[in-house]
């Protein structure tokens, strides 16, 4: 009985040690790589977006996803390494296990094929820069009825987490996206449809949405969202007692929706100092409401 406890004393005070110090180092060196990730997450951020008014780069996006990938990725094999060493330090012949080893990967091969078009999937989406952390999208996923959309918390290469505009988290395998629309890419378009009655004088109303368009220009507080004045596109669609007004502004990326509330504020006002009114909106689904349309397409 002295022997065997002396045995096993000796064996902690040796590979025993060692494989608590492999697992120690391993923990606080995985700690520390995400510790390093997130500041560098941060300085991007914080060199990205001085305040609300001004947006990321689309290469600070790229740069902070790829640095989030890049963390996962290191912590993982962290973590790998650090489990064959500590199976080296327990006697197990590692050399033995690659059989096996291989045998039970494409075992995993063919049950997880969900797992690797996921990881398939998001590698090219970040290397792509299809869209990155920050950016507002809409996702359509297979099966969904409904895409999901929000703003971009964490693109990983298995999951994007988007954060929805009454605060709900979606995650989606990359694997199942079919289709993405970025409206904060590069620059937005806010596209306001103004319905003003028939019978009115549509230059008049060309001539106000004008001044309301250099007004917003003009204003301190909207003329660092607004890549150019607003434009007046004309009569859009004709009804029998109304007729729709188009304005369209360019803006910076993801600041398409902040801008398109304050031009319709400043257009009711602007037609009520003139005496006139906007008509009331119409039902719903009859397509003749405000809309926002993504950047980079035509008005």
């Amino acid at each position: 009985m002295g022997d065997a406890l002396r045995d096993v004393l000796d064996w902690f005070a040796g590979r025993g040690l060692e494989v608590v110090l492999i697992i120690l180092g391993s923990v606080l060196l995985a700690r520390f790589v995400g510790w390093a990730g997130g500041r560098v997450t941060d300085r991007i951020d914080e060199r990205s977006t001085g305040d609300d008014a001004l947006v990321r780069s689309e290469a600070a996006k790229h740069r902070h996803s790829l640095t989030q990938v890049i963390t996962w990725t290191a912590v993982v094999l962290i973590y790998a390494v650090a489990v064959f060493f500590v199976l080296d330090r327990l006697g197990v012949p590692v050399t033995g296990l690659v059989a096996p080893a291989t045998v039970l990967g494409v075992g995993l091969g063919f049950g997880a094929q969900r797992i690797v078009g996921d990881v398939l999937a998001g590698f090219f989406i970040i290397t792509e820069r299809q869209y990155g952390f920050g950016d507002v999208v809409a996702i359509a996923v297979t099966g969904a009825g409904d895409p999901a959309q929000g703003t971009v918390e964490d693109v990983t290469l298995r999951v994007t987490r988007v954060r929805s505009a009454n605060g709900e988290v979606i995650t989606v395998p990359n694997g199942q996206i079919v289709k993405v629309v970025n409206l904060s890419r590069d620059w937005a378009r806010a596209v306001i449809d103004v319905p003003v009655p028939s019978d009115a004088d549509v230059n008049r109303v060309n001539e106000i949405l004008r001044e309301v368009g250099r007004e917003a220009f003009r204003d301190p507080a909207m003329r660092p969202l607004l890549l150019d004045p607003p434009t007046v596109m004309g009569v859009e669609s004709l009804g029998l007692d109304e007729v729709n007004v188009r304005v369209v502004a360019r803006t910076l990326p993801g600041k398409q929706f902040e801008v398109g509330r304050d031009l319709r504020v400043r257009i009711v006002l602007a037609f009520r100092e003139q005496g006139m009114q906007v008509t009331p909106p119409p039902a719903a689904g009859d397509g003749h409401t405000a809309q926002l349309v993504r950047e980079g397409e035509d008005a």
